[in-house]
């Protein structure tokens, strides 16, 4: 129950603060005289207590002058008018709207005007805001009487249920809307996005439903030709059992039919697969892999991993053509059978069994079949006992004809050649820059063998190559310069044969080194060279490289057919992990065409073979050297022959050292071996040089090897003979050697001692390496190998050449070389000069590292 108060004391309460007047009381004109009444309502609007109950008070008086509805809050007497509402606050509830009319009372003026006129205006601001309180409790307006003044207090803490502000509510209002366009922009992408993806499982159903049709035509072509096939197959074993001639006849038009039935079927199952294939890629919108371009006799193989073009498929003997070849399939052949194509082919009493290429009679002995029982165009293999179809030479040239107990040989020009060796020019490419600088190849193409094209060496025949570049220059580049020789298949993939590093000199001197490596290769291999330096250690020009083009045939190819029996090896070095004097290398082997006739041994340092012949081999070693002995005495690279457990020197050759420089080692020889004696090597250096050894995969650190059987090949080495060493002045002076091999019949020296010729006494290949150590001072040095035929009054004419310069400063000895391979005939004869230009040549050595070794093969 709410208390009543009476009196001028109850005009304001005693529990009110000065801020709860301030901030929630609404005020009416001062009237001490007139009575009120002051309620405290404590229920909610139904009755019943709330946890946290509101307490607010009310102050209710009647000011003079004040009679009738209109001083109760009467809607005539608000100013709150809708019809002049503007703007944005016309959205707002109409309790809260602001009086557009309403003043403020300022100072002395809220004091003067009539009594009537101030009591209106208060009450009207006054009346306006109670009804709306009094409104939101109706507890306030049960009691009765007339009422003309509200005075409200809320007794609550600042903070707490306060009411927004009114640019807090039109901030919220801008929100919203916003927040409202911004979700119709989001539900209409939400239904294009839904729209995509349904049209996106209508197109992958369309596909997979071309795809299950794909594979139903060709599943349903795939039955048919199965079941052709096993008609046939019943057609052949019935055949097989019948021996009257009449029967025979009948079915014989039958198995023609089924033939060109199972052909139709093969070649409509293969459209039909190509087309659709096309079509489906087509529509996936994704490109076709292809190879590219193969030649006519080639087809793009798709089974691999990558496409690539592959040989035709030849039809052997005793198989006839079912499809031909085209660029995306091969030529499918089929087995012809000669016992139902051929009739009586066996005679009434023996059985005829058809075999691939040919076929077999029961009971037929060698005897009968040399008498010409197998029939035209068939021969009796022996060793089968069976009949074969004689081989077709077509445009090939025939050396031998088809016999009754033989067949038919044919000759290819390029194929029956044994060994070719081929030769060229070689200078820097224009364009070609640093750190890869190409060097450009140049020499009449053997249409069979190779071509020169683009500066590189394209192959056309399968075998073993062996190749040798000699090669001299001088560069101020800050680094050395690496020569290179690499192999390029025709996919595009390639490695590295071998390389040689040209160490930095002051002075920009000529230096000289040779290439040499080995490999087996197929038609569409490319060789090329080139020039390689470490990253801005040499100029982009050719100013810093200057290559002596002036050499004869400085590039060289042996090329080997596999008729030979040749076996070729690459085998990379491995790095040592610390600073060596004396170093035994070990390899790993990186391609072997045989692995069965030659290999690494166990612990990886030497070759092993596994049968007598002869082996030309070639090891470049990169290194790195610290010392002033390094210069001074220089570094060997020995190469030793195991035999029954007795290892024997074979060849050594020198290279001047070098101080905090890289540089490179090779040696080069050919020598005949015997089943299970090993190949190796060691390095000799001074005792006070350090000496770091390099291995990787660019090909400077590579042993390289060709094997060939006995029979096609032979070797001879030989040392510079002390006899008429040319000392002082030299011009062209010829060499003389001493053989330190037992003789062969295919070379020797032309006299029982010391001379300066070697004779070939029959035709072939040869190859050759020469080592000389000197000492001189001479401002160019030449080494020259010459050739001269066996006739009269000919002039010997330079198969191979190396230019060197000026020593290496502090070195007490220097090295040349040079590689090469030319062909010879019997009675050909070669031998070796030096040439001392602007200097003396003061001593040669004729104990170590000055030697020849000569490698003959067979034509």
């Amino acid at each position: 129950m709410s208390g009543i108060c009476t009196g001028v004391h109850c005009q304001r309460s005693p529990s009110r603060t000065a801020d709860h007047q301030s901030r929630y009381s609404v005020y009416a004109p001062r009237r001490p005289s007139v009575p009120y009444t002051v309620i405290h309502p404590q229920n909610s609007r139904s009755g019943s207590p709330k946890e946290n109950p509101r307490t607010i008070t009310a102050e209710v008086f009647t000011p003079q002058g004040c009679t009738g509805r209109g001083c109760h809050g009467s809607p005539s007497t608000t100013n709150n008018d809708t019809k002049e509402c503007k703007g944005i606050g016309c959205k707002l509830p109409a309790r809260m709207r602001q009086d557009p009319k309403q003043h403020s009372c300022v100072g002395d003026a809220c004091i003067r005007g009539s009594d009537v006129e101030r009591s209106r205006l208060s009450f009207v601001h006054m009346q306006d805001r109670a009804e709306q309180v009094l409104g939101e409790f109706p507890e306030l307006g049960t009691r009765g009487g007339p009422s003309t003044g509200i005075q409200l207090t809320c007794d609550i803490k600042p903070g707490t249920n306060e009411v927004q502000s009114e640019d807090a509510l039109v901030l919220h209002l801008h929100l919203a809307k916003d927040q409202d366009k911004l979700v119709a922009q989001l539900q209409g992408q939400q239904a294009e996005v839904k729209q995509i993806q349904s049209t996106l499982r209508e197109q992958q159903s369309a596909l997979l439903a071309h795809q299950r049709e794909i594979l139903d035509q060709q599943r349903i072509m795939f039955e048919k030709m199965e079941e052709v096939k096993t008609q046939y197959s019943f057609l052949l074993d019935s055949v097989k059992q019948l021996s009257v001639q009449g029967p025979q006849g009948v079915t014989e038009s039958h198995l023609h039919g089924l033939q060109s039935q199972v052909r139709s079927y093969s070649q409509e199952a293969f459209t039909m697969h190509k087309m659709n294939m096309d079509a489906s890629v087509t529509d996936a919108d994704r490109p076709l892999l292809g190879c590219g371009s193969c030649r006519a006799d080639e087809y793009c193989d798709f089974s691999a991993d990558r496409p690539r073009c592959e040989k035709c498929t030849v039809c052997p003997p005793g198989f006839f053509l079912v499809a031909q070849c085209s660029i995306h399939a091969d030529r499918i052949c089929q087995d012809r059978d000669e016992c139902l194509e051929m009739t009586n082919i066996c005679k009434e009493r023996n059985q005829c069994l058809n075999t691939p290429g040919g076929f077999r009679c029961s009971g037929v002995s060698e005897r009968e079949a040399a008498a010409g029982m197998c029939g035209h165009s068939y021969f009796y293999n022996s060793e089968m006992e069976e009949c074969q179809a004689c081989t077709e030479c077509d445009a090939q040239p025939m050396t031998s004809p088809c016999l009754a107990t033989s067949d038919a040989v044919c000759a290819n020009p390029s194929e029956s050649r044994l060994s070719v060796s081929w030769s060229g020019n070689v200078d820097l490419a224009k364009g070609s820059e640093f750190p890869d600088k190409q060097l450009h190849i140049r020499g009449n193409s053997d249409g069979s063998l190779l071509s020169s094209t683009d500066g590189c060496i394209v192959l056309h025949q399968h075998g073993l190559v062996w190749v040798d570049h000699n090669l001299a220059l001088r560069h101020g580049c800050r680094s050395f310069v690496q020569a290179c020789l690499r192999l390029n298949a025709s996919e595009g993939e390639g490695r590295d044969l071998s390389g040689m590093r040209l160490e930095q000199r002051e002075g920009k001197s000529i230096q000289s080194a040779s290439v040499s490596g080995a490999a087996a290769v197929e038609p569409g291999h490319v060789l090329y060279l080139s020039l390689k330096s470490a990253a801005n250690q040499c100029s982009q020009d050719n100013e810093d490289v200057h290559l002596q083009s002036s050499l004869i045939a400085p590039f060289s190819l042996l090329w080997l057919s596999h008729d030979t029996g040749a076996v070729a090896m690459t085998a990379q070095a491995v790095a040592s992990a610390h600073y060596h004097t004396n170093y035994r290398p070990a390899f790993r082997t990186s391609s072997i065409s045989d692995p069965y006739m030659v290999g690494l041994t166990h612990d990886n340092r030497a070759v092993r073979f596994r049968e007598s012949g002869t082996v030309k081999f070639v090891l470049q070693q990169a290194l790195y050297s610290m010392g002033q002995a390094c210069i001074s005495e220089g570094f060997y690279l020995l190469a030793y022959v195991n035999h029954n457990g007795s290892s024997a020197e074979l060849t050594r050759t020198f290279k001047p050292g070098v101080h905090y420089r890289d540089t490179s080692i090779s040696l080069s020889a050919a020598t005949t071996v015997d089943s299970g004696d090993m190949l190796t090597f060691e390095i000799l250096a001074p005792a006070q040089c350090n000496v770091r050894y390099f291995g990787d995969d660019s090909g400077i650190s590579m042993l390289s090897l060709v094997w060939i059987p006995s029979a096609m090949s032979s070797a001879l080495s030989a040392s510079v003979s002390r006899k008429s060493l040319p000392s002082g002045a030299v011009r062209n002076k010829a060499l003389f050697f001493h053989q330190t091999t037992p003789a062969v019949p295919q070379v020797a020296l032309a006299g029982t001692k010391d001379h300066r010729d070697f004779i070939f006494r029959e035709a072939g290949t040869a190859s050759v390496a020469l080592d000389l150590r000197l000492i001189h001072s001479c401002s160019l040095i030449k080494l020259t190998l010459l050739q001269q035929s066996g006739s009269q009054g000919v002039q010997p004419a330079p198969v191979a050449q190396q230019i060197s310069g000026h020593m290496p400063e502090g070195s007490v000895w220097a090295s040349v070389g040079l590689r090469g391979s030319f062909q010879v005939r019997n009675g050909t004869v070669i031998f070796a000069t030096v040439d001392c230009v602007r200097g003396r040549i003061n001593q040669i050595a004729h104990d170590a590292g000055s030697s020849i070794s000569i490698l003959w093969t067979a034509a």
